[in-house]
């Protein structure tokens, strides 16, 4: 029996699609599903690919060569650690596991660190790009030991997606611990800002402008082509050219519920971002609006019930109002991005993961739902000052931010007295504003703080910290 290079445990879309993938450049590959109907049918479906199955894990085990090499794509949480317990009798010390879910950090940390009591490596990987992008190269983010990378780095640099610009392989080793699964955390975040931000695009043309689904189509096309060049948009308008499916006239995006889930890992970025004292007020309204978006029958109830403004008639000549949402998209983006790098340094920091943001943001440029052209310019930015503080100050950004802001307050101002909610666009540039702000109104929040609890404050004009009888 030939031995396999590696095993994937877990043959969902995602599993198979990997597998596949792995087949695909070179690599014999064992799988093994806890229902054996799954594997059975995958392996009839690919029968020519160099891919062997298991009905038992210790089968499973015995085909892999040594050192083993063990790929969990399996749901994140308790299931995890049912595999990890079962594969720690079958294994050995020098063998390695690769978690390649949605895994929370601190959950890969603690199981590097029972695996190493038992001379186990522990590698978390953050896999992004879908399904497509499991089966034809995924945007893949790996954190453990050096040594634990080493064993896979030239299986994952295969199997990865590369850059359209230079062709470099979208994965790079990004730190100790759970460093991996950090930056694919901080990256869902990141994607959950960008798809509320042209989702509120998308309502100021609809609801402001009054554009049709084949005209947005159309923006969102021309769109593409330019400084917005990303993933997203490309989908967002395929979307608006798809006939409803279920024999209703109109596009089928008119007939979706207004009501967003979500699997929790955007929710994870701000409950670490607000940990670590980090702002991130653009991807946190993201996830509000998601949750405010499932309320649906209390907002059916309220919008019956409680005012709305005036009916509102653009005053703005058409085309010059679209390019000034285009170009607040734009501006709004820059600062999403600038919470997410600056959440990464802060963690970075504290973590002692030394998280490379300059490749970081390379490996992004291809096979990630957050692809875009402007990764470069952040790849490159990071690449001139890696102690660049905030991503807004990078001279290209720099220049864009104050090009295109007049606009942008245009845009957010227009929304606002039509009555149309921009939770995201309105964070953004409130971020930009505060992250520019040489004086804020802390000083009478401290004020307050001290009077009514004694908390003290510091002065402006001499070191220390003070107190003032508030009453006298």
């Amino acid at each position: 029996m030939q031995e396999c290079d590696i095993g994937l445990i877990g043959l969902a879309v995602m599993g198979q699609n990997l597998a596949l993938n792995m087949a695909r450049n070179g690599y014999r590959v064992a799988v093994y599903n806890r229902t054996a109907a799954i594997t059975e049918e995958f392996l009839a479906r690919h029968s020519d690919a160099p891919i062997v199955g298991a009905h038992a894990l210790s089968d499973f085990v015995a085909r892999l060569s040594k050192p083993r090499k063990v790929l969990l794509m399996v749901k994140a949480g308790a299931p995890v650690d049912a595999v990890i317990d079962q594969l720690i009798p079958l294994l050995e010390a020098g063998d390695l596991i690769i978690d390649g879910g949605n895994s929370h950090f601190t959950d890969t940390e603690q199981r590097e660190a029972r695996l190493a009591a038992h001379g186990i490596r522990f590698l978390g990987l953050g896999v992004s790009g879908g399904e497509e992008g499991a089966l034809w190269g995924p945007s893949l983010m790996p954190g453990g030991a050096p040594e634990a990378y080493a064993m896979v780095e030239p299986l994952l640099t295969a199997i990865a997606a590369k850059a359209p610009s230079d062709g470099a392989p979208c994965v790079t080793y990004l730190g100790r611990g759970g460093a991996g699964h950090y930056v694919k955390m901080v990256h869902n975040g990141i994607e959950y800002g960008d798809m509320q931000l042209i989702a509120e695009s998308y309502d100021i043309l609809k609801r402001v402008v009054g554009l049709s689904n084949a005209a947005l189509a159309e923006v969102f096309t021309a769109w593409n082509q330019g400084e917005l060049d990303s993933f997203l948009i490309q989908i967002t308008a395929q979307i608006f050219r798809k006939a409803d499916d279920q024999g209703q006239s109109g596009e089928l995006l008119d007939y979706i519920l207004d009501s967003a889930g979500q699997k929790g890992t955007g929710k994870w970025t701000s409950q670490n971002a607000l940990d670590l004292g980090v702002p991130t007020h653009t991807l946190t309204a993201a996830v509000e609006a998601r949750i405010i978006s499932a309320l649906k029958a209390e907002r059916l109830a309220a919008s019956r019930a409680l005012g709305a403004p005036a009916p509102y008639t653009l005053s703005t000549e058409r085309q010059a109002f679209i390019e000034a949402v285009r170009r607040a998209l734009y501006c709004s983006k820059i600062a999403a991005y600038a919470q997410g790098m600056a959440l990464l340094s802060a963690a970075s920091r504290e973590y002692g993961y030394a998280i490379p943001l300059d490749k970081t943001a390379a490996i992004w440029r291809a096979g990630c739902i957050i692809r875009a052209r402007f990764l470069s310019d952040i790849t490159q930015a990071y690449h001139d000052d890696p102690s660049l503080p905030n991503l807004m100050l990078a001279p290209k950004f720099r220049a864009a931010l104050s090009a295109y802001q007049a606009e942008w307050r245009d845009v957010i101002a227009t929304a606002i007295r039509a009555g149309v909610p921009t939770p995201s666009f309105s964070a953004s540039l409130a971020y930009y504003d505060s992250y520019r702000s040489e004086r804020l109104p802390a000083n009478l929040i401290q004020a307050q703080r001290d009077l009514f609890g004694a908390h003290t404050f510091q002065r402006l004009d001499r070191e220390g910290t003070f107190h003032a009888d508030w009453s006298s």
